[in-house]
């Protein structure tokens, strides 16, 4: 293995990673990306302030920046993988052009396409995505490789516009899946948030 590959590959247990995200999230919004982070949002605690993408492929971002416009008075997290956002890189500059104070974005990199097979994704290449988000402008970037840097990136990540990539390693995990059904959990949202409609 090549040394930029060794580089990218992550160490990280994504359960862990995610669960230790996940503790004691208060009004924290969630909006979890497609496949892995979705089921392990779920496995960390279901609950009506989660937002589980089934589907969407590339839009978890931008689907946090609307709620974000929308709830400006709370901060929403998106949890997501690196696949999803290489599909969505266009969103990590027109997130960082509309600089939202009350958005996160937490990548899951396991440098690889779970859900299609575990092919190798760019990331396991040669694509930096912190680079790509400070490119797009984001002022705040981070790269967490141990639990510690994990820990040092919970706070910051519920407080400030931060983009996170968090390197997983890529074996698989035993599925949680949460609930599907999406209008269900759109309308569990929406009471959720106090703009239920009637």
């Amino acid at each position: 293995m090549s040394p930029d590959r060794m580089h990218n590959e992550g160490t990280l247990d994504r359960r862990a990673v995610v669960a230790a995200l996940m503790r004691d999230p208060g009004d924290l919004l969630v909006v979890s990306g497609l496949g892995s982070a979705t089921y392990d949002v779920g496995a960390a605690g279901d609950r009506p302030l989660n937002f589980y993408l089934w589907g969407a492929m590339g839009g978890a971002a931008l689907i946090g920046l609307g709620l974000a416009l929308a709830q400006k008075q709370r901060h929403v997290l998106v949890i997501t993988g690196d696949g999803e956002m290489l599909m969505g890189l266009g969103g990590l500059a027109t997130i960082a052009a509309a600089r939202v104070p009350n958005l996160s974005v937490a990548v899951l990199d396991n440098a690889r396409f779970g859900e299609t097979g575990a092919q190798r994704s760019h990331t396991g290449h040669a694509t930096d995505l912190v680079a790509v988000a400070a490119a797009c402008g984001w002022g705040a970037t981070a790269t967490a490789r141990d639990m510690d840097e994990v820990a040092a990136l919970r706070p910051r990540l519920r407080s400030e516009p931060l983009f996170a990539v968090l390197k997983i390693a890529p074996a698989e995990v035993p599925r949680h899946l949460p609930p599907r059904d999406g209008a269900h959990l759109a309308d569990r949202f929406r009471r959720a948030l106090g703009v239920a409609e009637d």
